[in-house]
């Protein structure tokens, strides 16, 4: 643009420079430091002006999006159970979204829903247990700490087979809330004594202690035996994962520990497909187990060891040890000592001096 050059009174001159100081004060820090050598119209100064106001708003746009992805990206890990390959209820530890603190049990639950939200994060070989299309109406905690489930009409829509293994997946996706002891369930608010397929009488509710994976074994004289859960590993490629067995096994209440430890040594019945025994069978324990504060105390021989020069235990075998004995309401945490030896290391040449617990072991699991 060509310049022009403006010849005008001095009263108008006077105007001139008053506007230009009120103008300033709009300018920005760019324009006060290179002026323009042309004089802008009142319509060049109301584009500058639209154009300022659209790159404002779209800059407090793209802020918002910004913050909108960044609260929908945040995430906690929380347990869910779902079906593996073998057609067995296991943990899987899982990032949902975080939710608000009364809705997370809910949010959770929702998240054991065949098609729904879990469907974008589920592992390779796993699948939700609660049939498709079912809505959870609502939870109600009692101050027995036992809480009330009620589900949609579609909750009935599942096989005979599946029955146990959904009351025991909600059951124990639930109870990993401290406030939660056993669920109760009510369809479309009816109170449930049996569930609506094949009959599971669950008047009473359903706790941990009822058992997940249920597998008699070769006990014989079931009277005389105990019911207890123990953790073994499945393989899939390179990763284990730990399923847990509700069995029984014969002795003494106060040598639980031991016989749940002989349990684990002895490994998998023939029969639970797909798990796999991880110890050597001449491990054993050499001293009596002993609970002080809910830490749990193990000695074992150095047949624990996957590599005795080095002192180390193999990941899946502690792994089968903590999972297992913390399932016991009064165990925190194990502590693994190995007769003759001062100090034991895990695979990764970290050492195992502080008792271990069940967070320890578990670790997010891969999609």
């Amino acid at each position: 643009m060509q310049k022009r050059s403006i010849w005008i009174g001095t009263a108008l001159a006077s105007s001139i420079v008053l506007l230009s100081g009120c103008l300033q004060g709009e300018q920005s820090l760019e324009e006060l430091m290179d002026p323009p050598q042309n004089v802008q119209t009142v319509n060049d100064l109301d584009n500058a002006e639209n154009k300022k106001e659209a790159s404002e708003n779209k800059k407090e746009s793209e802020e918002t999006t910004n913050n909108k992805d960044a609260k929908t990206t945040e995430t906690t890990n929380r347990e869910l159970y779902l079906i593996d390959e073998n057609g067995m209820v296991v943990s899987q530890t899982l990032p949902l979204p975080q939710a608000d603190s009364k809705e997370v049990a809910k949010q959770t639950l929702e998240y054991l829903v065949k098609d729904g939200p879990v469907s974008d994060i589920l592992p390779n070989g796993f699948q939700a247990v609660i049939p498709a299309g079912t809505n959870i109406n609502s939870l109600n905690l009692q101050d027995n700490g036992t809480l009330v489930v009620d589900v949609s009409k579609e909750f009935k829509e599942y096989k005979a087979e599946n029955e146990l293994k959904i009351i025991q997946a909600m059951t124990f996706t639930l109870t990993q809330f401290d406030s939660v002891d056993r669920i109760k369930l009510q369809i479309d608010g009816v109170e449930q004594n049996v569930m609506p397929v094949n009959g599971t009488p669950i008047g009473n509710g359903y706790a941990r202690s009822d058992g997940i994976n249920l597998h008699v074994g070769d006990v014989a004289d079931l009277m005389n035996s105990e019911s207890v859960t123990v953790y073994y590993p499945a393989q899939q490629e390179e990763h284990y994962y730990y399923v847990p067995v509700t069995t029984r096994v014969e002795g003494e209440s106060d040598s639980k520990y031991e016989s749940v430890i002989n349990q684990l040594v002895e490994g998998p019945d023939y029969e639970l497909t797909g798990l796999v025994n991880v110890f050597q069978n001449d491990v054993e324990l050499t001293k009596k187990p002993v609970n002080q504060d809910g830490v749990l105390a193990l000695t074992f021989n150095k047949s624990i060891f996957n590599d005795e020069k080095n002192q180390t235990i193999s990941d899946p075998v502690l792994s089968s040890i903590v999972l297992t004995l913390t399932e016991h309401p009064n165990v925190e945490s194990v502590q693994i000592k190995v007769e003759g030896t001062e100090q034991v290391f895990n695979e990764n040449g970290e050492a195992y001096s502080q008792p271990v617990t069940r967070e320890d072991v578990s670790e997010p699991s891969g999609i």
